[in-house]
């Protein structure tokens, strides 16, 4: 599934061609596909029908209008793009047409990710916790967060309740970075490794959005790749050894997801 720096991918390189644009129709192609609304409600909920910015909240990309947002989830295998066509690829299931003329297609092979329409980003807000990169988001917070619960890391990572955006691969690789195993508690992670994660996990974000995300099977963007895959230090690197120690990278399960971790450098605190 994409994660934060995958999905802001897609932002970056669709957001110019989307501001100031006008929707003319939303043509869903499979119909679970628009998971709150009908084609005919934009007309009724979305003034003017003018994207008037596009932003990510958490694994959201949100077309913001002057009332209203659309918020699109890829899930597993969506893919938002422009197509310059008449027709629409195969695995299309559902497009925006703009007055304009063009056309924002979302394709998705296995039908999981979603359309929805909201008044506002309160509903997505209530689901999610801070997010990551945000200016006002500090290793203060962050530490304060940690100790107030007694869950696995991983887990805890992972609950986008409590952290917005992250996703396996960014999980792993924060924690192995910051020298933490996987399978440690969140309020017995002692102060000078939580404030490691904190900025661990904001440089790897960073630094993916950089180089376009991570592709491992279904994520590209206009056809290209995430480089960042070539710059793992732990995920998917099963059986190999530790950049920084040497010993064989362990694959087991954590939280129900496959987790790499060196069980040399990584400390378990519990």
């Amino acid at each position: 599934m994409p994660e934060l720096p995958e999905v802001q991918t897609v932002i970056n390189h669709i957001k110019d061609d989307l501001m100031g644009e006008k929707i003319k129709s939303i043509i869903p192609l499979w119909t679970k596909v628009l998971h709150n609304f009908t084609p005919n409600d934009i007309y009724q909920k979305l003034e003017k029908k003018t994207v008037v910015d596009v932003i990510r909240r958490a694994k959201f990309i949100i077309l913001q209008f002057h009332t209203g947002i659309i918020a699109i989830h890829l899930r597993m295998t969506g893919k938002l793009y422009f197509h310059l066509k008449n027709d629409y690829p195969k695995h299309c299931t559902a497009y925006i047409e703009f007055e304009s003329g063009k056309k924002l297609i979302f394709e998705d092979v296995r039908k999981f990710g979603r359309f929805y329409l909201y008044n506002n980003l309160d509903h997505i807000n209530h689901r999610h916790g801070p997010e990551p990169l945000d200016s006002s988001f500090t290793v203060k917070i962050f530490q304060g967060m940690l100790l107030r619960r007694r869950r696995n890391i991983k887990a805890l990572l992972l609950d986008q309740s409590f952290l917005a955006g992250l996703g396996n691969i960014y999980v792993d690789e924060s924690l192995w970075k910051s020298k933490i195993h996987s399978n440690s508690i969140s309020n017995a992670i002692p102060k000078k490794r939580s404030e490691a994660l904190f900025h661990n996990i904001r440089n790897t974000l960073e630094e993916a959005i950089v180089k376009k995300g991570t592709t491992i099977i279904d994520f590209s963007v206009n056809g290209e790749s995430g480089k960042y895959a070539k710059m793992l230090q732990v995920f998917g690197r099963d059986g190999l050894e530790c950049f920084k120690c040497g010993t064989l990278i362990i694959k087991n399960k954590v939280a129900g997801r496959g987790t790499y971790t060196c069980q040399k450098c990584q400390k378990v605190y519990t």
